[in-house]
């Protein structure tokens, strides 16, 4: 599993010195460290931003992200997520994301959890290297019951055999998830940009992102219900239901 730190982590010295050699998330609308993390990253993904813009309001102009994507392909990077429209409709989703310009070895489109599992299977099987997982309608706070079960049943439903997904996955938002029993490929967040001022040293900075790049997820799913509405996230014994379920 990658584990992509969300940017821009300021002040700069924590991101030289608790990060460097890590894997980086830059978003279209704050490239403010991009020039950083092209030196000492691992590799890069892009964010189109439009969780942003959704937040904000603001809307985005979707030729100028093209042309940052474009600029910056070559560069350590492994994917750009495809521009979406987190409460539009599926068919505004398939209409920009058949707009994309570049191969869909860089490109990820979005699966947004309130769209039907018709989208996202057809999605999963049109020749791209990953797909995104974004939270949205009323799936739209991460690790909720309701969110938990969206996720176990779309994993299901992807493989209902169990086994490995038919494309990688990656949770936008999601590396609180890692170590968790779904088979993400991969997540992001900016987890330790929004929380790294809340410690009093450098090295608890690199403890907590030592913490969160040490935590993965299994390759492949075992088709499960394990969720209840007894289910508590805080209290689940991820690795003991993992082993459980690679025994299955």
């Amino acid at each position: 599993m990658i584990h992509y730190h969300g940017t821009p982590i300021t002040p700069n010295e924590i991101l030289l010195k608790a990060l460097r050699g890590r894997h980086f998330c830059v978003s279209y609308i704050r490239p403010d460290q991009l020039n950083m993390v092209k030196i000492i990253g691992q590799s890069l993904m892009f964010d189109n931003g439009a969780y942003s813009a959704w937040k904000t309001g603001k809307k985005l102009d979707w030729n100028k992200y093209y042309n940052f994507v474009e600029a910056n392909l070559n560069i350590h990077t492994d994917f750009a997520v495809i521009p979406d429209i987190i409460d539009g409709t599926e068919e505004d989703n398939n209409t920009i994301m058949r707009q994309w310009p570049f191969s869909k070895d860089y490109g990820a489109p979005v699966w947004h959890l309130h769209e039907s599992y018709k989208r996202l299977h057809t999605i999963a099987y049109l020749g791209y290297r990953r797909i995104c997982f974004g939270s949205s309608g009323e799936f739209a706070k991460i690790s909720t019951y309701l969110w938990l079960k969206r996720i176990e049943d779309a994993f299901n439903m992807l493989c209902p055999n169990g086994g490995q997904p038919p494309v990688a996955i990656h949770m936008l938002r999601g590396l609180s998830l890692s170590g968790s029993a779904f088979p993400f490929s991969s997540a992001d967040s900016t987890n330790i940009a929004r929380n790294h001022n809340k410690f009093n040293s450098i090295g608890e900075v690199i403890e907590m992102a030592n913490r969160i790049d040490g935590a993965n997820c299994p390759s492949k799913w075992c088709t499960t219900r394990f969720l209840d509405s007894s289910f508590s996230l805080d209290k689940c014994n991820w690795d003991e239901l993992w082993q459980k379920e690679r025994k299955a």
